[in-house]
């Protein structure tokens, strides 16, 4: 592939990408929202919050050293975040880096 490919390649994906992310407000700005979305809406990024947890703790074997103290430290973290702060992003944010401190310092 060469580099005018490459770099038409990206403009698209840019473009692409760019259509999707107005694209809703575009759509439902006149509109008001549908049952579906105001659904999605209201218990999506709780459902995210469990999906994280779980796949956090996939592959974490309990029985071995450290066992999964750094894990449940970053949950533990992040929940505290959440029921004092109420903003998903904010708990999602700060937990990662606490885990990621976890991993990399401890």
């Amino acid at each position: 592939m060469s580099s005018m490919e490459l770099y038409i390649a990206i403009a698209i994906m840019a473009v692409v990408n760019l259509l999707t992310r107005i694209f809703p407000f575009v759509f439902f700005a006149k509109n008001d929202l549908p049952k579906s979305m105001e659904f999605i809406e209201k218990f999506f990024p709780a459902t995210i919050m469990t999906i994280l947890v779980f796949y956090t703790l996939k592959d974490i074997d309990f029985s071995l050293y450290p066992y999964g103290v750094k894990e449940i430290g970053g949950i533990v973290f992040t929940a505290l975040l959440h029921l004092t702060l109420k903003n998903y992003l904010v708990s999602i944010f700060l937990g990662t880096i606490f885990y990621m401190a976890l991993v990399q310092y401890f």
